[in-house]
């Protein structure tokens, strides 16, 4: 099957952000995505005020998609605690209402959605389960699960994974988590959580594989272990954490950034660049990459590809470098009691940083 308007492979927030840019400028992009149901992805729950101008500019609030206002963020290391303001509001989302929303965008403004299960791409082929797609250009946008043929390097020894629970909304969650996010800190890795709409609790924890290889290999005895030694991690799990389904991603390639690429291929999200999910900017990097994307290929075509890539590049990189030396800390005793000092001694100073960690909003002129 050939395609005249670009392919994007991937209906996830760095997908639907290209279609929808493509399909405001008159293009019919074709989204091809393997799930028909929308889900609720581990990663991207919490959305910076740099997100949510994102969105503002592609027609969507998060307000208006009953997302949780987050003013406060909270650093635990222990039974040592900080806390600031953060430098803007930002939210709560869960992916499922985030990703729903995206994809009506993207239909309503022109953009096609088929559903096939991608088993390889050859250069700007694309081989599905129930069709051939030979597009000439392909935005590929398929999250951090990479695809045969596309795959990205993971050298490191100790991988990066994530664990995900949902937590129900209780009065008490309530109480301990409106208007904040926290990150409890403990030595190879850390836990973020922030309430959503409806009150629930996303709550995130990103380690090194020998962390949870050292709790005996069991996420649930990694919670338990945790709540014995974090008493306010303790508070939030509650008494119903073990009832709730745990969500695992694992080989996370934190701080990749895809330098170049070729003609026609523009790598968008994590596949452009992967943020540690500490800095709260996955989402943001994912929009960010998409209307990038769409704005070099209105501008040349599918000969922009390397253009585009080798300039979002350049963008990512300071963002990705500051969340990098920040998770390293993070992860240590040291650094986490660093943390809570600066937080307590120059909040202006770690909301600064914040600051910077951002990803500059693309231009839509």
């Amino acid at each position: 099957m050939r395609i005249a308007d670009p392919l994007v492979l991937g209906a996830g927030p760095a997908g639907c952000a290209a279609a929808i840019r493509l399909g405001q400028t008159g293009a019919m992009p074709l989204l091809i995505d393997r799930d028909a149901d929308v889900g609720d992805p581990l990663c991207g729950g919490f959305l910076s005020w740099r997100t949510a101008e994102q969105l503002q500019t592609l027609g969507l609030s998060p307000a208006a998609l009953g997302a949780h206002r987050v003013a406060r963020l909270r650093l635990f290391d222990g039974p040592h605690q900080a806390a600031l303001d953060l430098p803007h509001p930002a939210w709560g989302l869960s992916r499922h209402a985030l990703d729903t929303a995206m994809r009506a965008r993207a239909l309503a403004v022109g953009a096609r959605l088929d559903f096939d299960t991608v088993r390889a791409i050859e250069g700007l082929t694309v081989e599905g389960r129930v069709a051939s797609y030979r597009p000439q250009s392909l935005f590929l946008a398929t999250g951090k699960h990479d695809v045969r043929g596309q795959s990205r390097p993971r050298s490191a020894n100790d991988t990066a994974l994530g664990i995900r629970l949902r937590l129900p909304h209780t009065p008490e969650r309530q109480r301990l988590l409106g208007g904040a996010i926290e990150l409890h800190l403990f030595p190879g890795g850390y836990v973020g959580i922030v309430l959503q709409e409806g009150g629930s609790a996303n709550l995130c924890l990103a380690m090194r594989k020998s962390a949870l290889a050292d709790a005996g290999g069991s996420p649930q005895a990694l919670f338990a272990q945790l709540a014995r030694d974090h008493p306010a991690l303790a508070a939030r799990l509650g008494d119903d954490w073990r009832q709730v389904r745990c969500d695992t991603i694992g080989a996370v390639p934190y701080g990749f950034i895809a330098k170049d690429t070729a003609p026609g291929l523009f790598r968008l999200g994590d596949q452009a660049a992967v943020i540690p999910s500490l800095a709260g900017e996955g989402i943001s990097i994912a929009l960010a990459s998409g209307v990038t994307a769409a704005q070099h290929w209105l501008a040349g075509g599918a000969a922009a590809a390397p253009v585009y890539q080798r300039a979002f590049a350049r963008q990512a990189r300071l963002p990705v470098a500051l969340a990098s030396a920040a998770w390293h800390a993070a992860e240590t005793r040291i650094g986490a009691r660093a943390a809570l000092a600066l937080a307590r001694l120059a909040p202006a100073l770690v909301a600064g940083f914040a600051d910077r960690a951002r990803i500059a909003a693309p231009s839509l002129a």
